[in-house]
């Protein structure tokens, strides 16, 4: 038997780069530039990662688009007083998908439904 480490497995992926792309995207909401750094990443890393870890870069893929149109919508909307609820909205919606999106991550699950466009 040869003492070489066995090569790493698709399955044992590490989900550290997925969990930097959710970091970014939360401290997104404060210094807007790191979002597009995190969906960067995302698509640079989907290709190469296992099913479970692939889902994870789709959600964080759709999030950051989804959370763009909500936000173009709220910010035309707020001429009207109701794009200010939208834009409140879209804030929650934005934490809720990321930190729903750690929470499976740590558990090294996929999401239940990562084509939402809600939560």
């Amino acid at each position: 038997m040869s003492d070489t480490p066995a090569p790493l497995q698709a399955e044992d992926a590490s989900p550290g780069n997925a969990k930097i792309v959710y970091i970014l995207y939360l401290v997104g909401l404060i210094v807007g530039i790191t979002s597009i750094v995190g969906v960067v990443m995302a698509y640079i890393y989907k290709g190469d990662a296992p099913a479970w870890l692939r889902d994870h870069y789709r959600w964080q893929i759709r999030t950051f688009w989804i959370g763009v149109l909500y936000t173009l919508i709220g910010m035309l909307t707020s001429m009207i007083l109701v794009g200010y609820l939208v834009l409140l909205f879209v804030l929650i919606w934005y934490i809720v998908r990321c930190v729903k999106g750690l929470q499976a991550l740590d558990k090294r699950q996929p999401l239940a439904d990562s084509g939402s466009w809600l939560f």
